[in-house]
């Protein structure tokens, strides 16, 4: 049978963002960005140098990690803790800015009814457990043959 060769995907989303978002981070003067690899300059992700990161309709993201729930309460930290996450493994954001991001899951969480002990292991967890997720590197493309 033809075929066009092996097939390139990548899998673990669970969630695909429906329209555009934003926050505003603590993370100030680390401007950078992940492009959309099928329409260059369109931007998945942006974080300005005031902090503020935008995020594009269609980005997709695995909501919560590790050994948790996905609630309400935590999607929006979860979407915002993946692309700050996800620009310092892409080398754009310096990994000193984890603390910050670990910070922005916890605020939004919070602001969105995660209870006061919930956040609080959730941030204690990601600062023990979670550096290798922000560690640097190249993409990982799956194929098949």
């Amino acid at each position: 049978m033809d075929t066009g060769g092996p097939i390139r995907y990548s899998g673990g989303f669970k969630y695909q963002l429906r329209e555009d978002w934003w926050c505003q981070t603590a993370i100030l003067g680390q401007a950078c960005r992940i492009e959309d690899a099928d329409v260059p300059g369109k931007p998945w992700v942006e974080l300005a140098s005031d902090g503020s990161l935008h995020v594009r309709e269609g980005y997709a993201w695995d909501g919560p990690s590790g050994p948790t729930i996905d609630t309400k309460s935590f999607m929006r930290g979860s979407l915002a803790h993946d692309c700050l996450y996800q620009l310092m493994r892409a080398g754009k954001l310096s990994q000193g800015a984890r603390r910050e991001a670990d910070r922005t899951l916890w605020l939004l969480c919070r602001q969105d009814g995660m209870s006061r002990f919930r956040a609080w292991y959730v941030y204690h967890s990601l600062r023990l457990f979670a550096g290798f997720a922000a560690a640097r590197q190249q993409d990982v493309v799956e194929v098949a043959p």
